[in-house]
């Protein structure tokens, strides 16, 4: 399918980035808001309308252009910020965050975050104690020395505004139910893009608000945080099992247009990665060791199938630790080694096979 046809969302009948506040069930209407230099050009927020005021899911990026359009297109269907009553965040990444806490800040709406990703906060808000960016840590461990370099000289000097990242009003900790005026969502935890991400299920009305978790026409980055965790691969695909062992949902994802199940695109994500755990074992058969960063090198990115030198990066370091985390998940499995050189890279070997 072509990827314009792919980027179609139905509740618009044009492409999901398309500014609106577009209907997609009865209550309930998706605003797509900019994220100028991200190569995802949108978010989506959703909103769900009470007798009481309004429930956001997401608050999108706090930077003057989506503030804008954020509050033309509530007008555009009769309402207005101070109608906000609450903010529900999937994740703590700045294009769902940091709007939400800057406006309910503002307007006194709450704001509810999943507690997975408090050490995300807690590092902003104590930036001053680290000597230096967890993320190149990350990239030297992949072997992937160029990049941190480059990576080091891109951050050098820059810090967190805190006032945009302040601790939510209350957080999200395990499944549980959250009602809605006469709704009741399920909240479900669902680490891997991050550990504090959760995805809203109005199982009644069909409808699961997902996120980075479930995303329609690409897959989300894994193993890229500023604490990394151990396994990310293996907690997002037991995140994917677990929403799919829910009723078959329409999906209203973060990035990307509606679409219809839920079940179809969970499947596609866990083959993909079992996909690509296959290909990383191929990679590692054929050497006597590697680093993540040796095997991303010979792997396909993206849907168009790009080779690692096209990437940006940025990119190219997302590359290299996602590469990093299924290898990480290979060893659990039993099906690969790892050991730390004298450069501080890990390297990986498949295991003797029987």
């Amino acid at each position: 399918m072509p990827d314009t046809a792919r980027s179609i969302s139905p509740d618009s009948g044009t492409h999901w980035t398309e500014p609106g506040a577009w209907p997609v069930a009865d209550g309930v209407h998706r605003i797509p808001l900019p994220l100028p230099m991200d190569g995802l050009k949108a978010v989506n927020v959703y909103v769900l309308e009470t007798e009481e005021g309004l429930t956001l899911i997401d608050g999108g990026w706090a930077i003057e252009e989506s503030r804008t359009l954020f509050e033309s297109s509530l007008t555009s269907i009769g309402f207005g910020l101070g109608d906000i009553r609450r903010f529900l965040v999937t994740h703590v990444h700045r294009d769902h965050y940091t709007q939400a806490a800057v406006i309910g800040r503002e307007y006194g709406a709450g704001v509810s975050l999943g507690i997975g990703d408090k050490p995300t906060l807690d590092l902003m808000h104590h930036h001053e104690e680290v000597l230096e960016d967890p993320t190149l840590a990350v990239l030297r461990t992949s072997g992937a020395f160029e990049i941190a370099e480059k990576w080091k000289k891109f951050t050098d000097g820059r810090e967190p505004d805190v006032s945009m990242w302040p601790y939510p009003d209350t957080w999200l900790d395990g499944d549980h139910e959250i009602p809605v005026g006469t709704r009741v969502l399920s909240a479900v935890h669902t680490p891997g893009h991050t550990q504090g991400h959760f995805v809203f299920a109005d199982q009644p009305s069909g409808l699961l608000f997902a996120g980075d978790h479930v995303l329609p026409t690409i897959t989300p980055s894994i193993g890229f945080e500023p604490v990394p965790v151990e396994q990310p691969l293996r907690d997002f695909m037991e995140s994917l099992a677990k929403v799919r062992a829910l009723p078959d949902l329409r999906l209203l994802p973060a990035h990307g247009p509606v679409a219809p199940s839920s079940h179809q695109r969970a499947d596609e994500l866990l083959e993909h990665h079992e996909e690509r755990l296959d290909r990383c074992l191929a990679a590692l058969r054929g050497r006597a060791e590697a680093t993540a960063y040796d095997v991303a090198g010979e792997l396909p990115w993206t849907r168009h199938e790009r080779s690692m030198s096209d990437l940006d990066e940025f990119n190219g370091a997302l590359a290299s630790m996602e590469t990093k985390a299924h290898l990480e998940l290979l060893v659990a499995r039993g099906l690969a080694r790892r050991a730390v050189g004298e450069d501080g890279a890990v390297v990986f070997s498949a295991s003797v096979e029987e």
